[in-house]
């Protein structure tokens, strides 16, 4: 909203207040103002100026020579290349000395040889935009009415001696979307009268009555709650009075004639929008407010074609649709230079209907704003007896007696009840009740005292956002001051923040793959189908969860697993010569065993990691090294050891799809529930490598709750081993199947409390030890807490071993 410092001044006195200080002050009592701009560009010594004479340069075409009187005594020759300046015009004459826009100033010159003593302007030259001119005179000078006095100030005339308060307003205050509304904002703050306009001031009735002329019915009771009209006759359409048009200009509207120029200033001056339609266009005398008809179509102002919906308002007649409730009149229907009579409309629309008919068809306009946000039921009335005044004044016509109208229901008057210790309990104040009484004062509501310190008030309609006590209140503050509200120490039970489990362990979960090199990758939750069916392992029965409005078909579903984006990732990253990646992700899966939704889905924690290219790049002295599987399962024990889970968790060959078929692994957590399969690490399948143009690819994708649940960060301190230990290497053959993990198992259970470790350190396979079997080369490591251990003890804890592996698995020492 553009706010004129001239205009505001018609109702309120703002003498002793600039317009900085007036927006300073407006902002502190919680209307932001964004800029106060100058209407004056930099302009001065321009006048106006009547065109005696022009002739025709001597010496170039399109130059003329005119005689212009300014009223000073002195004829003046100018020289102007303006293809419509003509003899008889009152035209801006900047003379010797006068500045224009940009610190041009003017001088005597010589225009192909002839003296030229001034410039006559155009509007642009003036610094205003002429795009928000009429546009006969947005090209060439700018031609003044006929009545303007000679001599006189360009600044006065065009009032381009103004400022413009450019308002950032909230929704709730649109109240401020009207020159009254502001002016009453300001006598508030001010504490300073108000001069308001007399609506029913010079209207001209005739006695004629408008029932013999337009009826009104509303069809549509529950989207138009009052409909009222009034019918003027002989009207003369032309041009609006030069105020009129400077006042639009300000505000940012485009003069059209002086009937649309003047609804259009009635709506910046009381919010309220109204239209003018051309009586003899309206057929059967009779207007309805009603739905549109299902494929009804209506040409707007704008020269558009609208297919209309039955949610809908529309304005018609016996036959047609003359215009868009709330939004734009029909082009059927439209004021013109013929018009001689014409139906004045001002309504209460439904705010949400217009709204959505403006937003479906594309078309927001200045009626439409304003009624959304809902207009005031109070002014609709006064608006069109403002309008009706000011049509009669400025276009010679008659208003007939009387006003068309339906209404539906009268708003019932909002009144709040307001405590004296609830203010100041809210504010942290010590205002009196005389304080308080006086703001309610300025802001003009009338309070009735009920009791010792409470107060019934009446809330104008014109303030629809105040609706509760704790509305009051914030009125109260903002007229008393923000400045004003003493700091006060905070009081009460303070709660001490902190993680809560599961944050913490993600946090952990970062720090470690962070730390061991991998980078986070944060993707999007939601995905194509395509991508959720990629692993079924890791999402079993679950059904994807469909977006209700998707963006597109790759972002139509929640995401069920989080590796397909991780395989994006990295395909984005090898296009771009990114090639050695580390990368890991932790966020929520979404599951559901519902097709449609009736209840909400499962969020299910996870943590996904994916390597591939080079663990160690080649240098002078080594060359590189390709990561692999145990790569991964490396970093997937580390975590689980760093949560002090290793114990409890184990790895079994797996064939899962989506994964590599000899390249997996299944991670099993012990719980109090039993074993369970909490995720995959191993390759990705070379199908999948080729689909997302990857080499050899490693990925883990685990489930965190059961995580959350057993995780042990509890911390053993051991003392430094004081005696010596004892090693032993075996190597045994054992068949193909049987793991190294259940042969590592197996020895840490025979050999007891002196075996202190036991790894694999080599497997060998090959036709010296048959095809069905291989060899697993094991050290153990054996030592005692506190003493020495004898060969005796280690031999036999040695032997035990052995024979439980033959036991067991049918192992045979290799030779």
């Amino acid at each position: 909203m553009n706010v004129s410092y001239r205009w505001l001044s018609d109702y309120i006195d703002l003498s002793g207040i600039t317009p900085q200080q007036l927006a300073e002050m407006m902002t502190r009592g919680g209307i932001e103002i964004d800029s106060v701009p100058s209407r004056n560009a930099g302009v001065s010594g321009v006048v106006v100026g009547y065109v005696k004479e022009r002739e025709k340069h001597p010496d170039a075409d399109k130059l003329s020579v005119c005689k212009i009187d300014v009223g000073s005594g002195e004829e003046l020759q100018i020289v102007c290349g303006a293809p419509n300046v003509a003899a008889g015009q009152k035209v801006p004459v900047a003379m010797i000395g006068a500045k224009l826009p940009g610190d041009f100033q003017i001088k005597r010159a010589k225009l192909r040889g002839v003296e030229s003593q001034g410039m006559i302007c155009s509007a642009r030259e003036l610094g205003i935009n002429d795009k928000l001119l009429p546009k006969e005179q947005q090209e060439g000078i700018l031609v003044l009415p006929a009545d303007v006095e000679l001599g006189r100030d360009i600044m006065d005339v065009l009032a381009l001696d103004d400022s413009i308060l450019e308002l950032d307003l909230t929704p709730n205050r649109s109240d401020c979307l009207s020159m009254l509304g502001v002016a009453y904002e300001v006598a508030a703050l001010t504490g300073r009268p108000l001069k308001l306009p007399d609506p029913s001031k010079d209207i001209y009735a005739t006695s004629e009555n408008i029932k013999d002329k337009v009826s009104v019915t509303i069809g549509a009771r529950d989207l138009c709650s009052l409909y009222t009209a009034r019918y003027i006759k002989g009207v003369k359409v032309g041009a609006a009075p030069q105020w009129i048009q400077n006042r639009l200009i300000a505000a940012g509207i485009r003069p059209i004639n002086n009937i649309v120029d003047i609804t259009n200033y009635v709506m910046l001056e009381y919010g309220q929008p109204l239209h003018a339609f051309d009586a003899s266009k309206i057929t059967g005398g009779c207007i309805e407010i009603r739905r549109a008809q299902a494929g009804e179509v209506l040409v707007t102002l704008d020269d558009q074609e609208r297919k209309l919906e039955p949610h809908m308002l529309v304005i018609a007649d016996t036959e047609k649709a003359i215009g868009l409730a709330g939004v734009m009149g029909g082009a059927n229907s439209e004021v013109s230079s013929e018009t001689t009579d014409i139906v004045l409309e001002s309504a209460k629309f439904d705010g949400g209907t217009v709204r959505r008919t403006s937003r479906q068809l594309g078309l927001r306009s200045e009626a439409s704003a304003r009624f959304e946000k809902e207009v005031d039921a109070a002014r609709v009335r006064e608006a069109l007896d403002r309008a009706a005044s000011l049509i009669a004044r400025y276009s010679e016509g008659l208003v007939l007696e009387g006003i068309a109208e339906a209404e539906v229901s009268v708003p019932e008057p909002v009144k709040v009840s307001l405590s004296l210790g609830r203010i100041n309990g809210m504010l942290g104040t010590s205002l009196s009740k005389l304080e308080v009484k006086t703001i309610l004062s300025r802001l003009q509501f009338d309070a009735e005292l009920d009791g010792e310190d409470r107060w019934n008030v009446s809330i104008p309609s014109r303030r629809g956002d105040i609706t509760r006590d704790v509305d009051l209140v914030e009125e109260v503050a903002r007229l008393n001051g923000y400045d004003a509200i003493p700091t006060t120490m905070i009081e009460g039970e303070a709660t001490i923040g902190a993680l809560t489990e599961a944050q913490t362990i993600r946090r952990e979960l970062r720090s470690i793959l962070t730390g061991g090199g991998l980078q986070e990758a944060i993707s999007y939750s939601v995905t194509s189908l395509e991508r959720t069916q990629l692993f079924p392992a890791l999402t079993g029965q679950m059904k994807p969860i469909g977006l209700a409005m998707p963006m597109s078909e790759e972002r139509s579903v929640l995401r069920t697993v989080l590796l397909p984006s991780l395989l994006e990732a990295a395909a984005y990253n090898l296009s771009r010569k990114n090639n050695d990646l580390a990368l890991f992700e932790i966020g929520n899966v979404y599951h559901s065993d519902e097709a449609v939704l009736t209840r909400l889905p499962q969020e299910k924690p996870r943590v996904a990691l994916l390597l591939t290219g080079n663990r160690r790049l080649a240098g002078w002295n080594r060359t590189a090294q390709p990561v692999d599987f145990y790569d991964a399962k490396g970093i997937v024990e580390t975590l689980f050891g760093r949560l002090g889970l290793n114990g409890r968790v184990s790895y079994a060959a797996s064939q899962p799809d989506g994964f590599h078929p000899g390249r997996t692994a299944a991670i099993t957590l012990e719980t109090g529930r039993g074993s369970e399969t909490i995720g995959y690490v191993g390759q990705l399948h070379p199908e999948l490598q080729n689909q997302f143009d990857l080499p050899d690819t490693y990925i883990a994708e685990i489930e965190l709750a059961p995580i959350y649940e057993y995780t042990d960060r509890s911390i053993e301190y051991r003392v430094l081993p004081r005696y010596p230990a004892m090693e032993r290497d075996i190597a045994v053959v054992v068949d193909r199947n049987v793991t190294g993990g259940s042969l590592t198992e197996s020895i840490e259970q025979t050999a007891g409390e002196l075996l202190e470790s036991v790894k694999v350190f080599d497997v060998y396979t090959g036709d010296r030890i048959g095809s069905e079997k291989k060899s697993v080369a094991l050290a153990l490591v054996y030592r005692h807490s506190e003493r020495t251990l004898t060969d005796e003890e280690v031999t036999e804890a040695h032997a035990n071993v052995l024979a439980e592996l033959e036991k067991s698995f049918g192992a045979e020492l290799r030779k």
